[in-house]
């Protein structure tokens, strides 16, 4: 019994100790487990790496209009740098560019209070934009790019410059209410003695079973309010206002975008345009019938006792039938439209197609061809043309045609606002930046045509000397270059600045004779009513409104584009940090530290 008893105690402290041995294995395996997934290690994936070369982190934010949507946790735009601020690691380098802005090489603690202060911007958002500051910011160096934008208006092509070295990573926040209205536009539909009548247009993007309201406002006072119903994709309502200055804007309420909600617009209280009519008297009677001294100041020249220094202060100048058009009078005239007036040019029949083409190569690539002697009838009406905005309720199939026995033949290079039955171009216009150039490729004499007496020739003459910019709604695009002609006269060593109470900006501006050119590009920054000061005297007004471009929020086929699309900015940053980076190991030591302490466990439990 005794010898049994040692042989069992030896056998006890041999299994005693492979056990000790067994759990102090298990016990380190698990510590070094631990301590090795803290540590991260990682191998490095490519030569750019080993070589020493850091890829870049760059975030682009779309902060355009259309992401003022409202998605399952507020405004898209908010609660996008809301996930941003707080998913970004604390010490890691990156840059930041906006549809507006860039900041390179900061990180989140610097950029906190310029996010949280990110106002939404009138400038769409283009991905390949940002892709070309991207590559031209240490082109050499790859980068890893995460793009935060609700996709609207994204296309595939804009994604060309993606360059192979680089990551990009899209993360896309959804609006839950896709459905918009916006204010399109403004204009006079009818002018009568003492009043006008003016049309809003609005259009809708999404359901078409819904109704607005439309307030009209002049200088902030409520003038005017009615509601609309939408049958079709866009819908017009009217209100009557009297024939004096008007400075203020049209505003619906939807539940959709807020930006696009308001459309400013001024109309200056109509002054007498002046006109001037360069050809024989005989052959210019017809205008003297349109341009009447209610509205306009008329006045018929003939060739040889034109008053040269006259014509800058003219507001639109017909040339009429003049056979051979001198070198001198061409120049006058471009530097004429160049200073914003208006022209427009009824060839003669006598004219060399030499001359002609000389005189309206200075506007344009507009040319005569040849002559044809072949009656035609002008059966091709643009109703969409401004020229004829209101002019007809409906299109009209059974008109009576006018014609015409002599014409000039074109190389076509713009569109016909009245045309030929064999869609040649009977009238044609050629646009400046500050300018229109209307051409017809007729004779309008009795001798030739039956224009005159065609109920055509009224609204065409009538709104070609409107369009000159004295009277109609006036409203600019904030974001692109505009040019505006101002009826003002100062010194050159005057300067204008245009104000209202939010900015105070003096603008690119060239003083012409008896009148000044401002040219906008990026002021003003905000939409609304301005007004042009020199000193603090008033010399005029002028309206701005956001470009209408984000005001669609139907969402983008991006399936077939091939992005690599995270759920959340979160997501992003765990897919940018430990897939693209590097190729990391801690979750790899976190289980095998769980595998020992489960070892360490059954040991305990079942080696005696």
């Amino acid at each position: 019994n005794v010898r049994f008893l040692k042989e069992l105690s030896i056998q006890t402290r041999k299994s005693s100790k492979i056990k000790k041995w067994l759990l102090l294995a298990t016990r380190l395996l698990l510590l070094a487990s631990i301590i090795f997934s803290f540590a991260q290690p990682f191998f490095q994936e490519d030569n750019l790496k080993s070589s020493g070369i850091d890829r870049e982190l760059v975030v682009v934010l779309d902060n355009s209009y259309s992401m003022q949507a409202k998605g399952q946790n507020g405004v898209l735009l908010k609660r996008a740098i809301e996930d941003l601020i707080s998913s970004t690691p604390a010490e890691k380098e990156f840059s930041l560019l906006t549809s507006d802005g860039t900041f390179w090489n900061s990180n989140i603690a610097a950029l906190r209070s310029d996010l949280l202060n990110l106002q939404h911007t009138a400038e769409e958002f283009r991905v390949d934009a940002a892709l070309a500051r991207i590559n031209a910011n240490n082109p050499s160096v790859p980068k890893d790019i995460l793009v935060i934008t609700d996709a609207v208006g994204l296309e595939n092509n804009h994604l060309k410059s993606l360059r192979d070295i680089d990551n990009a990573y899209f993360v896309i926040p959804k609006a839950e209410n896709r459905n918009n209205a916006s204010i399109d536009s403004a204009y006079v539909n009818k002018t009568m003695d003492n009043f006008y009548e003016l049309s809003i247009r609005i259009k809708n993007y999404g359901s078409r079973e819904i109704s607005l309201p439309v307030a009209l406002y002049n200088d902030q006072k409520l003038i005017g309010k009615t509601e609309v119903a939408f049958e079709k994709e866009y819908a017009t309502v009217n209100f009557t206002i009297p024939k004096t200055d008007f400075h203020g804007y049209a505003e619906i309420t939807d539940n959709g975008l807020d930006y696009d909600n308001r459309y400013y617009f001024s109309i200056t209280k109509p002054e007498l345009i002046k006109v001037l009519s360069i050809g024989d008297d005989s052959k210019s009677s017809f205008l003297s019938r349109i341009y009447t001294a209610s509205e306009f100041m008329y006045q018929n020249s003939e060739l040889s006792a034109l008053d040269y220094n006259s014509l800058e202060q003219k507001d639109i100048i017909v040339i009429n039938e003049i056979s051979d058009i001198p070198q001198s009078l061409q120049t006058t005239l471009k530097s004429f439209i160049e200073k914003g007036g208006n022209v427009i040019f009824i060839p003669s029949a006598e004219q060399s197609i030499t001359n002609a083409n000389q005189f309206l190569n200075n506007f344009g690539k507009l040319k005569f061809t040849s002559i044809n002697s072949n009656k035609k009838q002008i059966t091709r009406i643009s109703f969409g043309h401004p020229l004829f905005k209101g002019v007809f309720e409906k299109k009209i199939d059974n008109f009576q045609y006018p014609t015409s026995s002599k014409s000039f033949d074109t190389n076509n290079s713009g569109p016909a606002i009245l045309g030929f039955e064999d869609q040649s171009i009977f009238l044609t216009a050629m646009a400046s930046p500050l300018s229109n150039i209307y051409v017809f490729s007729s004779p309008l004499n009795n001798e030739i045509s039956n224009f005159q007496n065609s109920p055509l020739i009224v609204p065409t003459f009538y709104n070609m000397a409107q369009f000159s910019g004295k009277t109609g709604v006036q409203s600019y695009t904030i974001g692109s270059i505009q040019n505006v002609i101002a009826d003002i006269t100062i010194s050159k060593d005057e300067i204008l600045h245009v104000r209202n109470n939010d900015e105070d900006f003096i603008t690119i501006q060239q003083v012409l004779n008896n009148k000044v050119k401002l040219t906008f590009n990026q002021m003003p920054q905000n939409a609304g009513n301005f007004e042009i000061l020199k000193s603090d005297k008033l010399l005029g007004k002028l309206s701005f409104n956001y470009p209408r471009t984000e005001s669609d929020l139907k969402p983008t086929d991006i399936s077939s584009y091939n992005l690599n699309v995270k759920n959340s900015i979160e997501e992003a940053f765990d897919t940018l940090h430990y897939e693209v980076n590097e190729s990391r190991f801690w979750k790899l030591f976190l289980l095998l530290a769980l595998l020992f302490l489960i070892t360490e466990l059954l040991i305990q439990k079942f080696v005696k």
